[in-house]
């Protein structure tokens, strides 16, 4: 069964006209347990994502992408040089997993923060939620749904 998910990149280190011009990309560097799991256990192929700006002006949904491979482990981890180096992790038993995901769409505008926290259908979704600054969210098909059909025009 199909899911849907929020996540966040700070467009100054990879936005979605990087992800339009690479077409895809390991979602690699993420450091965060509860949103490693989401990765390694929940996502699969077909997943669609929103693809959402953060620590920007203003920070929102920019545009659409979907998951095209399964889990795989983050080769940052590996890497002595990276800052997402992690000495715990062996090519054998490996910590840090990611997902690749590839472009689909880019929105004609940013949906503003401000916007979804105003729209009474939203309500429930994480990322308007008071301390909620997790970079891999669940999204509900509804309101997956509900922000294409009504915000990304």
């Amino acid at each position: 069964m199909k899911k849907f998910w929020l996540m966040k990149t700070e467009p100054d280190v990879f936005s979605i006209d990087d992800l339009k011009k690479h077409k895809s990309t390991l979602w690699e560097g993420v450091r965060n347990y509860q949103a490693r799991n989401f990765m390694m256990n929940d996502m699969k192929i077909g997943d669609e994502v929103l693809f959402y700006h953060s620590s920007t002006d203003p920070s929102g949904i920019a545009g659409l992408a979907k998951v095209i491979s399964e889990k795989k482990p983050d080769p940052t981890q590996f890497d002595k040089k990276s800052s997402y180096f992690d000495s715990k992790a062996t090519k054998q038993k490996p910590v840090w997993y990611c997902v690749e995901v590839e472009y689909v769409k880019k929105f004609p505008h940013i949906i503003p923060l401000a916007h979804l926290k105003k729209t009474a259908e939203l309500e429930d979704m994480l990322v308007i939620k008071q301390g909620q600054r997790l970079s891999i969210q669940p999204v509900t098909e509804y309101q997956f749904q509900w922000i294409i059909q009504n915000l990304a025009k």
